[in-house]
């Protein structure tokens, strides 16, 4: 776009798919005097934020003050800021609602906030997509950006879908099984947010409507839980280095059942090769034995579940999004009803691509039409259609996959003196890397000038472990400090995808 402008101015240390956090002793003890200090600093010095606006707890005064001596001057100490302080407000579109931990058995002992984004102009949504935040304080955190996330949005807007990231205010080091499962109390939560944000939001259809799920770590034991709870619910559910238990295990929480219903609910399990497939001994060595009981207890039932393997990652989130978008994409195509109220339209097994599960050195095999297929189907992925199989293959491979449209142009492009503004959608496939910047029909300067992720493909808000924007939120904005006052130049804000694409 062009424009003129005359300028002037956690994680505990073995995870076996269902476990996740820092290592922890006596986790019940633990439990209890992590809350038992967060309750103290409540009650004591802390800062705590509710819709966005921090509301400050003052401590006791210090000093005492007797008949005989006057009142001791000291300055009065500052609140101790909570590490969930929202610091990012929720203005339509997004819309926000936070409660309290409960002390009320079987409900949510954790704070939790939940952030919805809505598509501007959608007059009725069809859907939402959850983006859940794993285990320990870190992940939890990052969860805070979970809605403002561009290239998830432009998920969510494909499909009418609002985009949801909830927060649970784990304290450090406590017990993450008390929120990751949702049968403590976060699936109560989880509704009750829905009814709230339904009419705060003026859309009571956020109440009812599907939900396309992702989650990382104790996420993906959330989200894999809520499958299994309320399947009927679902559309598709991505399951990153983490799944609930589904066999008996010593010392672990017991097994979800396995409804029937959850057989037609599309599942991958997604994990990096770091973890447990070729690295046996390494911190996350537990994630891919985990990960397999739950693939071949649903696989063997005939459910609609596939594991697909990072080749370069270990339990960060790597370059999956890239995959899980376009794989989320054709889930929520195939099954959202046409019409609100309808049930999640069924996949036909049939249909799909199968291609075997390789965990070991053998290579790589491609997938094929579920027909022509002659392996053992119960140890086999199931993928939706060609497309996805073919992107399934390539990710497999090097973490690649291949995009040839270009992304959304920039747009509300604005100089107020030297200074530009514009706003601009994220490139479903790819996402969005940055944005060049043109004067008078020559380059100027690229924003980032250097694109960093440790984690995968750089991003133009950057990305953190758990697969989130970082903090703060990188803002469309660039000052031309070579623009002398008086002169009259043309702009243009060229957007950049993560393949290298740019907007026309």
């Amino acid at each position: 776009m062009r424009l003129s402008k005359r300028c002037g101015d956690g994680q505990w240390n073995r995870l076996d798919g269902a476990w996740f956090g820092r290592r922890m002793t006596a986790a019940v003890s633990v439990v209890g005097v992590c809350l038992g200090l967060l309750h103290g600093m409540v009650s004591g010095a802390a800062t705590w934020a509710q819709d966005g606006k921090p509301v400050a707890v003052k401590a006791p005064a210090p000093g005492t003050t007797t008949a005989e001596s006057k009142p001791e001057s000291k300055p009065e100490s500052k609140p101790t800021e909570s590490v969930y302080a929202l610091k990012i407000p929720a203005d339509p579109p997004y819309y926000r609602v936070r409660y309290e931990g409960s002390t009320v058995a079987g409900e949510l002992v954790y704070a939790a906030s939940y952030t919805l984004w809505l598509p501007p102009g959608v007059e009725r949504l069809r859907g939402l997509v959850v983006h859940q935040h794993g285990c320990g304080e870190g992940s939890c955190k990052s969860g805070q950006t979970g809605a403002f996330d561009l290239h998830w949005q432009a998920l969510a807007r494909k499909h009418r879908c609002g985009l949801l990231a909830p927060v649970y205010e784990q304290p450090d080091k406590a017990n993450c099984q008390l929120w990751c499962d949702p049968r403590n109390g976060a699936a109560k939560a989880f509704q009750k947010a829905l009814d709230d944000l339904a009419a705060r939001t003026g859309h009571p259809e956020v109440a009812t409507v599907p939900w396309a799920l992702w989650g990382h770590s104790g996420g993906g034991f959330w989200a894999g839980g809520l499958t299994l709870l309320s399947p009927e619910r679902v559309a598709a559910a991505w399951l990153r280095s983490g799944v609930p238990p589904v066999v008996a295990m010593e010392g672990r929480p017991a097994p979800y059942t396995i409804p029937d219903a959850a057989l037609g609910v599309p599942v991958m399990c997604n994990l990096g090769t770091k973890e447990g497939v070729t690295d046996k001994e390494g911190r996350f060595a537990g994630v891919w034995p985990g990960v397999e009981k739950f693939y071949l207890a649903l696989r063997g039932k005939g459910a609609l579940i596939a594991v697909s393997i990072d080749p370069l990652s270990s339990h960060d989130c790597g370059n999956q999004r890239y995959l899980a978008i376009l794989w989320l994409d054709a889930c929520l195509a195939a099954r959202l009803p046409v019409a609100e109220g309808d049930p999640l339209r069924p996949l036909v097994a049939n249909d799909g691509f199968l291609v075997p599960v390789n965990s070991g050195p053998e290579p790589l095999a491609e997938p094929v039409a579920a027909k022509q297929f002659t392996g053992a189907p119960d140890r086999a992925s199931w993928l939706p259609n060609a497309a996805i199989a073919a992107a399934w293959l390539s990710y497999s491979k090097d973490s690649s996959i291949a995009d040839t449209t270009p992304p959304p142009s920039p747009a509300n492009v604005k100089v107020t003196g030297n200074v530009l503004t514009w706003t601009c959608e994220a490139d479903l496939e790819s996402g969005l890397a940055g944005f060049e910047i043109e004067r008078d029909g020559k380059p100027l300067a690229k924003l980032p000038e250097q694109g960093k992720n440790p984690f995968g493909r750089p991003l133009f808000q950057n990305l953190s472990y758990s697969d989130t924007p970082t903090q703060p939120l990188v803002e469309m904005r660039y000052v031309d400090a070579t623009a002398a006052p008086g002169e009259s130049h043309t702009y243009r804000v060229i957007a950049v995808n993560t393949v290298g694409l740019k907007s026309k």
